[in-house]
This record gives structure tokens, sequence and C-alpha cells, in this order.
């Protein structure tokens, strides 16, 4: 008997004609792992929350969703579970211990039950040593784990997760995976997991359900999904083992980790090698420096920024990396001048402050985490033109900008919704598109990818690129190492205040362990300075 049923589900939003899901069927096992994966937009938060029923969404529905044969709305709450891809907005109290008691507080159980409980789980996860922190101290993957264990308290036998590794460095997102799998591998509990990072999500799951414009493209096993895949935008968001596979033509069975990557190249590549050869960047006009910068929020807290030296120029894409917690939002908000820093300088093309033309300041913008900042207005149209406006850009040519960025972000559907209601990955788009009407000489990026799929963050890259080509320097702070590696002029580590090892993707990445690609694991020791899945590629097919 299925654990749980989805039978024809539909569901359209309140003044929406489209469809959010259209006539989606599936049903999941006791016990598997189970993947959610498509298009920013295409659903997937939309049908996790209509089957958490304490989150479920306004709207039209037709169809039904069974737990064990019984409607979900007569479901205990505590049944199933939910993992939302924002730490922040989940946690509710202040204290480490307190979070992992109030799901079983709301459940009645008695005060020496919610205490066993409360000290297993938290010795299962790990958070002994942070037990009775403040939640707000914790970092972002230590808040993560945190969710998943006040979750997990509540004993659910279904487990929902909405990207939760979105807003969590490389280390920590593998942390969180590993903790996810050995919860499902240790208590058989039912994981449902929406995700757009692959690489390690994707060998977990015993069958991969596929989303497309609220319709089920298909649900099948990750290798028979890769097959499905191969000539769809989604294909490339797939492990980057699975894709060199596919653009080498390989035979057989399609590998989807690192190691079965670096098996597939020494048996049909044993004889390939090479090096990535690019020319050195040409010398620009400096667009910031930072010299000696220090920076710290209260009087006698650490620093979190200390004697930093940084360097960025006129039309270079400069990508931070670093864990969660060392300062790189921090960065960005220094650079814009919300944070003062208590020593150092700061200069934009040699000054102390962004350029003025034409009578409009056209200097330093900057796309926060939460992209709902932002957002003023009650629709996204309204948004878009609203702070031009009140700059004193007429109508018109407030219009034909956000115009021009309302086709290349392929925003046109959001304008008559409002900023909150469209999903995280196309809030993202709308916040860039606000910004970049402005006409700005600096971008600032943190986490610009966060929800996005891969066939947007191609769109993204082209987008940059043409901000380079026009002069516009980008700073980006991000987790996301394929991107950064496929995008930047340079990268570097913010670690323990500083900025480390900038240096050209190839160098910076090729020399990591840890912050780095999928595809350089996989190349590391056949191929030289070889750091995205298309120089693999390039360097497989060449003759040794």
């Amino acid at each position: 008997m299925a654990q749980l049923q989805v039978k024809n589900l539909n569901f359209t939003y309140p003044d929406v004609e489209r469809k959010a899901l259209n006539d989606i069927s599936f049903s999941l096992s006791k016990g598997g792992f189970y993947l959610l994966i498509g298009a920013s937009g295409c659903g997937k938060t939309t049908l996790l929350k209509r089957i958490k029923k304490e989150i479920a969404p306004a709207g039209e529905e037709t169809g039904e969703i069974l737990f064990e044969n019984r409607p979900i709305t007569d479901v205990p709450f505590q049944k199933i579970g939910y993992v939302s891809q924002s730490p922040d907005n989940q946690i509710v109290t202040d204290k480490v211990w307190h979070e992992l008691a109030f799901g079983l507080e709301n459940m009645g159980l008695p005060k020496e039950e919610i205490r066993l409980r409360v000290g297993e789980t938290a010795s299962f996860f790990g958070i002994s040593g942070w037990y009775r922190r403040n939640t707000d101290s914790l970092s972002g993957g230590q808040k993560q784990i945190l969710n998943l264990a006040a979750a997990v308290a509540m004993r659910p036998e279904i487990l929902l997760l909405d990207e939760p590794t979105a807003q969590l460095d490389p280390i920590a997102a593998s942390h969180f995976l590993d903790t996810l799998a050995r919860l499902h591998r240790e208590l058989g509990i039912t994981v449902l997991m929406s995700e757009h990072r692959l690489e390690e999500a994707f060998p977990l799951a015993d069958r991969v359900l596929v989303l497309e414009n609220g319709g089920m493209r298909c649900f099948s096993t990750p290798r028979e999904v890769c097959e499905a895949l191969k000539d769809n935008a989604l294909s490339a968001g797939l492990p980057s083992a699975a894709r060199i596979f596919t653009a080498l033509n390989g035979t057989g069975e399609c590998p989807l980790t690192v190691r079965e990557g670096r098996a597939f190249l020494e048996e049909h590549y044993a004889h390939a090698c090479g090096k990535v050869r690019k020319e050195a960047p040409k010398e620009t006009a400096t667009a910031l420096t930072l010299k000696g910068v220090s920076f710290r929020y209260e009087r006698t807290a650490p620093d979190v920024l200390q004697d930093l030296e940084m360097q960025v120029g006129t039309g270079e894409i400069f990508s931070i990396l670093g864990a969660n917690g060392s300062g790189k939002s921090t960065l960005l908000r220094v650079i814009a001048g919300l944070c003062t820093p208590y020593c150092g300088k700061r200069a934009f093309f040699g000054e102390n402050r962004p350029r003025k033309e034409k009578g409009c300041r056209k200097g330093v913008v900057l796309l926060p985490q939460d992209p709902t900042v932002l957002f003023l207005k009650n629709t996204v149209g309204e948004d878009l033109t609203e702070g031009l406006l009140l700059t004193g850009v007429s109508k018109a040519e407030a219009e034909r900008r956000a115009e021009k960025w309302i086709e290349r972000l392929k925003i046109g559907g959001l304008l008559s919704r409002h900023p909150y209601d469209v999903s995280g990955g196309e809030q993202q788009k709308c916040a860039l598109a606000k910004l970049l009407v402005t006409e700005p000489e600096i971008v600032l990026l943190d986490e610009p990818t966060k929800g996005l799929d891969a066939a947007f963050k191609g769109e993204l890259k082209r987008i940059l690129t043409d901000l380079k080509q026009d002069g516009i320097t980008v700073i980006s702070v991000t987790h996301d190492v394929e991107f950064a590696a496929a995008v930047s002029d340079r990268c570097a580590l913010l670690f323990d205040g500083a900025i480390l090892a900038a240096g050209s993707p190839g160098d910076f990445f090729a020399g990591n362990h840890f912050y780095t690609t999928a595809a350089a694991r996989i190349a590391r020791d056949r191929f030289e300075n070889a750091v995205t899945v298309e120089e693999v590629v390039d360097l497989c097919k060449k003759k040794p």
C-alpha cells in the first residue's frame, strides 16, 4: 500500500489564470527517498505546501491527497514534517533547546517525555554543544540542522524539504545532506525533497519526480531521469558526472557521483590529458578598492572583517566564497555603504564615493539574500518603475528600461502578481530587474542563484557577461561553486575576516579540495585547471 497518494491534483492561486499544478498523480512508498526537481516557478513549493496542510496556500483545488488512504486534512500535523529553504523563517523561539521542544509542546506531550525526546534528538544531530545557545547566534548551517532536528523530534512519518540547502555553503550543505541520508537510512522516514543543487542530492534518491510548467514530466530512477532529460534545459542542473557522460555520448550505466565519473574517464579516456589555457585578463581601471577595512557589529564583539584588502577592476566579475557566517554579506554591506567600518578606506574609481552622471546617481546597487526587502508595491510591474520615478526619470524612460529587463529576465507573466506571491526563484529575478533598471556601475549580488533553476543560471551568466562588456563591475557572494567557476574572472575565499587566494577560476578551484566543483574533482590528476563540465568534455575530445 502506498503511504502517500496524490491523485489528479489541480491547483490555481486566486486571481491567476494559469494552473500552478496541473493533473499531478503519483504515490510514495513508505521509507523511500524521493527528489522533486524542475524549473523555478514550476510548482515544487506549491506541491509540498499542499501536502503539508498547516501551510497550504489558498486557492482553487481539485483532486485528492491521501495519507495511508485518509484525506490529508484528517492527518495529525506531526505525521508530516516540513523544512523550508530559509532557515530563519522557520525558527520561532529564542533558544535552541526551546526550538527542539516547541513542536512537542504543541503535541501536548508530558514534560518528561519532551525532555527525553529533546535530549535524544540533540544527541543524534550533534546539537549538544550548542544546546543552550540563542538561535540568532547560529550559523546558517546550524539553523538548518536545528530545523531538521525540530521536525524529526515530533517523529514524522514523512519529511518534506523545500530546497533545504539553498542558503548553505558547500561544506554545510554536504553536512546537511549527510545528516539527512543517515536519518533516512537509520530511521526509515520517507523523504520528499525539492532541490536545485543536485550534485550530492541526486544519488541519494530512489526516484526523481520532475515537474514542468505545473505538470509531471516524469517520475523514475535517477539514471532513467538523466536519460529522459538529456535534451531538456533541466539537464544543465544534473550532476557533473552525468553531464560529462551525456556530452561524450557515453554508453552503459550513467555515472552520478564524482567517484563514478572518475571511473568513467579512467575506463574510456585513460590516455586523455591536457591543460586549460586561457588568455590573461586585460588590465582595466580600478572600480573598487578596500584598504585595511575592519568592521564589527558591537564595540565589544569580535571583528567580522579584519584589516581586509581588496581591489576589483572595472568590468570585472569577482566572486567571493566562504562559510556561512564568515562575513560575506557584511562585506557587501560595507561596500554598499550600509555598514561603516571603524577603520580602513573604501574608494570607488579612485574616489571615496560612486560617480555621478547627468545629475542622476549611478552608483552601487545591492541584491540582498532576502529579495523581498526590495519590494514596496502591490505588483511586480509597479515595483519595477517606482524607484526610477522617485529619482526624476520620466515615466516613458522608466517603462523603456523596465521593458528591456522584463524581456531579458523573462518575468512578463509575473507583472500583475504581488511580489510575495511568486516563487523564491522568481523573486530573485524580479528583484534583479528592479536593480538593473537603475543602470548601476557596480552590482553587488548576495547569493544571486538562490532558488534559480539551471537553465536560468545559464541566462544569468549571459546577463552578467553583457554587463561586464558594458563596463559594469559585478561582485558576487555565492555558495554556488559551479556558477562561480563558469562566470567569474576571479574568485576568492573570505576566511577569518580577510580575502584569501584571489585568482582565476582555474587556479582557485583546481587548487581547492572542498570549495571546488564536482568537475574539478572528477578531472583532478588528469586535466590541469579544468573546473567546469565543458572544459573536461573539451579536453576528453582532444586527441592525446
